[in-house]
């Protein structure tokens, strides 16, 4: 049975199956996996995914009340972001995986666990936004969650590990490779895992010193979606529209309104204030 346009697209990256339709063959394991795999099976499990979510949520809320300075108000905006960020990754995960799965057994299945940091992020902002305009609060608050979301990611691919979801392409046997019995793959949550580690650090450093106040939430929302346009060419994910899969096109999005918000913010009249650093 052929399957749809939709879900082929080539690969430029040498030693990476040729075609995504490809179905994954079992492949030779590099040896340094071989011991990780036995002894793993037990400790990578379903519901460590759900901890690491629940943890993530978790820790990203403790960093926004900390940072709070006093103003229960912004409750609402929290609420509004917290609201925001579950619809956009479940129309997130509708946008680029429902027309690869509409058709089969598992749709309602599929749909109701699938969810994207792509589609959280741009329907957070929204709903932070419109929450502060609920109560009038015009100050911005992004600072805060250029550390609360990184933070919480860091958390959540952790859990894509123990759940073995979120995998690159399938790739040849090396050391820096993923693998399961299935085979080798890009490491794809990992070194999603590594750049928000990266951004996290970045971040807290910029508070400190208090550089580019009041757009550092604008800032992670360019890199993050300059980082997943790219690194989406190497995930195990469905393309949707001219090569580019549902997740690049929200990236594309996130870039956008990343830079739209920045130029925004830079051309106001005042220079917002920055709270106090952690």
């Amino acid at each position: 049975m052929n399957k749809p346009w939709f879900v082929t697209r080539p690969t430029l990256i040498p030693g990476l199956l040729l075609e995504r339709e490809k179905e994954p063959e079992p492949q030779a394991i590099h040896p340094i996996h071989q011991a990780m795999i036995a002894s793993s099976s037990h400790i990578f499990w379903s519901p460590g995914y759900g901890m690491m979510l629940v943890v993530g949520f978790v820790v990203g809320g403790l960093l926004w009340i900390k940072r709070m300075n006093g103003r229960p108000e912004l409750t609402v905006a929290l609420a509004g972001g917290v609201v925001g960020l579950v619809v956009g990754a479940k129309l997130g995960y509708l946008f680029a995986e429902g027309p690869a799965i509409w058709n089969r057994g598992t749709f309602w299945q599929q749909l109701l666990v699938g969810k994207t940091v792509t589609g959280a992020l741009l329907g957070g902002y929204a709903g932070v936004e419109i929450g502060k305009k609920i109560i009038g609060y015009h100050q911005p608050t992004g600072d805060t969650f250029a550390l609360a979301v990184p933070a919480g990611l860091i958390l959540g691919r952790i859990g894509c590990l123990m759940h073995g979801c979120c995998k690159g392409v399938a790739c040849e046997p090396a050391w820096w490779a993923s693998a399961d019995a299935t085979g080798s793959y890009y490491p794809a949550a990992i070194t999603e895992l590594l750049f928000n580690v990266i951004a996290l650090t970045v971040s807290a450093i910029m508070v400190r010193k208090r550089l580019q106040p009041g757009q550092l939430f604008h800032l992670y929302l360019i890199a993050y979606g300059m980082f997943r346009f790219v690194h989406e060419f190497i995930r195990d994910t469905p393309t949707l529209i001219a090569g580019l899969t549902g997740y690049q096109l929200l990236a594309i999005a996130m870039i956008a309104l990343g830079f739209i918000r920045y130029a925004q913010r830079a051309a106001a009249p005042t220079t917002p204030k920055t709270p106090p650093a952690a």
